[in-house]
Order: structure tokens, then sequence, then C-alpha cells
């Protein structure tokens, strides 16, 4: 992590990139943690070894289904609960006042649009909704939770939460679960986010490079960039000559394209960058 006086000069330059306008937001993990939502390869998640679900699991075994709905069902509790935090809230401002060309995330926990923020596309969807695979029917995550708890009203569990927002479970204890389908058609039923193995809707990865597209510069906020999913963006805007300012906690695989990059706490730095834009 940078030293204050180092932290604070980035900040000021930050602050000049932004001031501008026209900047195109993409959020990952690291910007939620302080929301007590863990991530995979910052901080809280290095410690951490979670085996994420992929598309082929889940849909291929009925075991497979039982044992991500009763962890994701434990999980929901704290996802659920989770408020947006200073980082959070600072983006929302920074689209307020007209800064922002929109914000691509890679989170599913939908904090920036409680935070206030509009123009959010959810790379990977949310886990707020359901998804029947047969019908296509989306339905909220609550109504899903409720239709849990009457089918399983003896059931109990507790568990570390992963970043994926399930918990850690014993055999044991998902092999109790009772998991439900759609209501309409019986289909399978699915969070509303991208799997392991699944690829992201074209139309929305366009609609992503179409927000890159019509920026003046890049923020990325969080992400380690070590994945294609997230760091193909930083590629494009480096591509496109946009500036590119990256604030995480460690290295990110966008690092050598980025003009500016801050290793220093989300919330603090980008409250540190919205009091600095007021004083201007």
């Amino acid at each position: 992590m940078e030293d204050v006086t180092s932290s604070t000069m980035r900040v000021a330059e930050l602050a000049e990139l932004v001031a501008q306008g026209g900047v195109a937001v993409l959020s990952g993990a690291g910007l939620s943690t302080e929301s007590g939502i863990p991530d995979y390869r910052g901080p809280t998640g290095l410690a951490r070894k979670a085996e994420p679900m992929t598309y082929q699991r889940f849909v291929g075994s009925a075991e497979a289904r039982r044992r991500y709905w009763a962890r994701s069902h434990v999980g929901w509790r704290q996802i659920g609960l989770a408020r947006p935090n200073d980082g959070h809230r600072a983006v929302a401002e920074l689209e307020r006042r007209g800064l922002l060309a929109g914000i691509v995330t890679q989170n599913v926990d939908g904090l920036h649009q409680a935070a206030g923020a509009r123009r959010v596309i959810e790379l990977h969807g949310g886990l707020d909704r359901v998804v029947c695979l047969s019908c296509r029917e989306r339905t909220p995550r609550a109504e899903l939770e409720r239709r849990f708890l009457e089918a399983n009203p003896d059931w109990a569990a507790s568990g570390r939460i992963n970043p994926d927002g399930d918990a850690v479970l014993t055999d044991e204890q998902v092999a109790g679960f009772r998991v439900v389908d759609c209501t309409g058609c019986g289909g399978l039923l699915k969070p509303d986010v991208v799997f392991f193995g699944e690829n992201v809707p074209k139309p929305r990865v366009d609609e992503c490079f179409s927000m890159v597209g019509g920026a003046r510069a890049m923020l990325v906020l969080g992400s380690s960039l070590a994945v294609r999913s997230g760091l193909r963006f930083v590629t494009r805007a480096a591509a496109l000559g946009l500036p590119i300012a990256i604030v995480n906690q460690g290295p990110t695989g966008g690092d050598g394209d980025a003009a500016l990059t801050l290793d220093a706490p989300l919330g603090r730095t980008l409250t540190d960058l919205t009091t600095r834009l007021t004083a201007e």
C-alpha cells in the first residue's frame, strides 16, 4: 500500500482526470469488501479457497443444485443485508454530478444501485433475481427465499461466506435441504448471474464496449483484472487512447496500460476524491 503523501498526490491527479467528465467506471469485488462481502484475489480473498459453481455442474446434477442452493440460502442472509459503503456512495455522487459516462460492474450484489447510481450495467448479472432455465421467467430473490423457508421449516445452518455469496457448509448440513422449482413451469431455477463456464450475453458485452467507446477516460475500482471478463474493457480503452486510472489494493492485470494507479482502500480514496472535487 502507498504511503499517505504519495496517495494524496495521486488522488489529486485522479481528481484532475475525473473533473473533466466522461469517465467510464469498471468496478470489481474490491469495491464491496468494505460492505462485508469478501473478494477472490484481494486482501479478504487471499485466505479463501472457494470453488465456484460452474454452469455445467449446476444443470447436470441435482445434488450440485442442492448444495448450491443450500449454501446460497445461508449466504444470502449476509449478501441481502449488505449496504453500500463510502466507495459506492462516492461513485453515485460522481454520477449525480454528471462526471460519468456510465458504470460497468463485475459485482452481483446490487450495491451501486442501492447507493443511488442509475446507469449501471451488471456484467455478471445480479443475485437479487432468479431465472427459470426453461421458461426464462425472472422473479425476485426475496420470493425464492420465502419459498425456501416454507419448504425447509426445520432446516438451519451457518458457515463462512464465500465471494459468490454462498456459505461453506458440510455434507451433513446440505443433505437435509429441499430445493424448489419454477412455480410457472416446474423448470430449474438459477440465480440470474453468469456462472463459470457461461458466457456473458453478447448484447450486454456490446453495451459495455459502447460505453467505453463513448467515454473520455476509464476508472477501474477494486478489480484485479485477472480474467478477461473485465480486462477486455481496459484493453479496449487503451487501444482507443483513453487515459486509464486504477484504484485497487494490490497489483492488477491492467497496470501496464494505466496512466495512474493507486494502491489504497477504496472507500477512503473515493471519499477523498469527491471531497477534493467539491473544493475545486
